[in-house]
């Protein structure tokens, strides 16, 4: 499937009914076990500035340990700790509209433009739509979906890994477009290293 060029980021839209989930409770192991979604980068924890773009949702399920953060709903995977499919499902128990967005709670640059294309992006027939980096790898925790589809797959899905998930689903690919110096939303806080350059990066466009 050919990616499509996404809205630009700072393009304003309605988005459709939605509601978000937010993956926050891995065990941060490259970052030796550190708190990575209270993280600060441009001054907030990184799961707040996630949580920004997706301010229009109906409902924002963060799934991992409670913060202080005014009209989240947390949940926990179960186990805690047991990787993105158990996550998933978890956050999905609390989602009552007719799309959700999927994002992890590590990617300090993605903004409500960018969820607003991949929600546009989602075929009317289709299960939803996801990023695509520059090299056109699907970006599977920055995504759009049906709800109902995503619980259908979960449903008959017993495997870990979220690629196998919801790679089947065919989703829809969305490239956005990055003007040059503009950090990508797919850009992640993996290490102490990604995360310097997060900071880094938040200082210069103050």
């Amino acid at each position: 499937m050919r990616p499509r060029s996404g809205t630009g980021a700072g393009e304003a839209a309605s988005p459709p009914p939605y509601d978000a989930v937010i993956l926050a409770g891995g065990r941060a192991e490259r970052l030796g076990g550190a708190d990575k979604p209270g993280a600060l980068v441009g001054g907030l924890p990184l799961v707040e500035r996630v949580a920004a773009a997706v301010r229009d949702a109906r409902a924002v399920v963060v799934v991992g340990p409670p913060r202080d953060m005014p009209g989240v709903l947390f949940t926990r995977e179960d186990p805690p700790g047991g990787g993105p499919v158990p996550a998933l499902r978890a956050g999905l128990a609390e989602v009552t509209s007719p799309l959700v967005v999927l994002l992890a709670a590590d990617l300090p640059f993605v903004v409500a433009g960018h969820v607003g294309a991949l929600l546009a992006a989602v075929p009317e027939d289709g299960a939803g739509a996801v990023l695509v980096d520059d090299e056109g790898r699907e970006q599977w925790l920055t995504g759009a979906w049906r709800t109902a589809a995503l619980r259908a797959a979960l449903g008959a899905y017993e495997g870990r890994s979220l690629r196998g998930l919801l790679g089947p689903l065919g989703p829809a690919l969305v490239r956005p477009p990055v003007a040059p110096g503009e950090t990508p939303p797919w850009f992640d806080c993996d290490t102490v290293d990604d995360l310097r350059a997060a900071r880094e990066r938040a200082r210069g466009r103050g």
